[in-house]
């Protein structure tokens, strides 16, 4: 069995703790997705990231491994260590060079997503202006197909989401995205777009934050609510688990330079209150989830496909 966390950050810093990752593994997760860089840093902060994440990584193979395809993932579970791969919260790091997708596939990112909450030239964030897919956005499209990398649609403008879905070759997900059905926040995805997503053979990864969970103090329960309510709509094997949670370290600053303004990220007129954090469900809650995903009917070989094997068997779909 594998557990698959479709999303979990640690600090954008080249010297970022690795122990809450050695954390998710002693819960029982044994594939990772960290976030290297987002569409508000720049280059040169994502390459440092990527870089010391790397170093990290090299210099601790008796607890994590980089990973690039399924059968990887499959042995670093066998032998007891953490597979990780990397991910991108949009396209501007690419700097309107669809070749780049490549190079980062080469140096570990396994997922992208094409836009963070805002535009960019690209795609379309799901808390600005719908235009929908660009021309650039098309090529960046193929381009991240033939890279196998896996296709992000969280913070997607949901018409966009839509034409990402109906254009590309491989499948898609929302690696941290919730019913917008149980949760009416921007962020959140329609039933169109979770059946959308299924369509494309994809995966609803659900996550923990508060926000998106609609509850202040969000529990286990809460995730296996949303988690259903995908299976339920779409099939069990659609749905997963990407927990989001963000880890923070008191003496690293990874505050994008550049005149950073998290008021334009994070809109309070889409929900977003300034200084206030989300709270997440627990590290432990992969360790609860086979028991609440069975209080609500879930059999064993479903709960399998929810907490890794519909997330493997897209990553068999994609990665070259």
């Amino acid at each position: 069995m594998i557990n698959w966390d479709a999303h979990v950050c640690l600090p954008q810093h080249p010297q970022a703790d690795f122990s809450p990752l050695g954390q998710l593994h002693s819960a029982g997760v044994n594939y990772v997705s960290i976030n290297v860089g987002a569409d508000m840093n720049p280059v040169s902060q994502v390459m440092s990231v990527i870089a010391g994440y790397r170093a990290t990584i090299a210099a601790s193979p008796e607890r994590f491994r980089l990973v690039s395809g399924v059968d990887e993932v499959i042995q670093a579970a066998a032998d007891g260590v953490l597979a990780i791969g990397f991910d991108l919260e949009g396209a501007m790091p690419l700097m309107e060079q669809p070749e780049m997708a490549e190079v980062y596939a080469r140096l570990g990112v396994r997922q992208m997503l094409f836009a963070y909450n805002r535009n960019n030239n690209v795609a379309d964030g799901c808390h600005d202006t719908a235009r929908g897919l660009t021309r650039l956005g098309h090529r960046v499209l193929k381009a991240a197909n033939d890279a196998g990398i896996i296709v992000d649609c969280s913070h997607t403008g949901r018409l966009c989401s839509l034409e990402i879905m109906e254009a590309s070759s491989k499948p898609v997900v929302f690696s941290h995205a919730n019913p917008f059905a149980l949760a009416p926040h921007g962020r959140n995805v329609t039933d169109e777009q979770i059946q959308a997503c299924a369509a494309t053979g994809g995966v609803v990864c659900v996550s923990g934050l508060s926000w998106f969970l609609g509850s202040e103090q969000p529990t286990v329960a809460d995730v296996a609510r949303h988690v259903a309510y995908v299976a339920d709509l779409a099939g069990v094997a659609h749905a997963g688990i990407g927990l989001d949670i963000c880890f923070t370290e008191k003496d690293l600053d990874d505050t994008p330079p550049g005149g950073f303004n998290p008021g334009w990220w994070w809109p309070e007129s889409a929900g977003y209150r300034a200084g206030r954090l989300p709270s997440f469900v627990p590290l432990y809650a992969w360790r609860s989830l086979p028991l609440e995903l069975r209080k609500l009917g879930m059999a064993p070989s479903e709960i399998e496909q929810v907490l890794g094997r519909n997330m493997l068997r897209v990553a068999r779909a994609t990665w070259l």
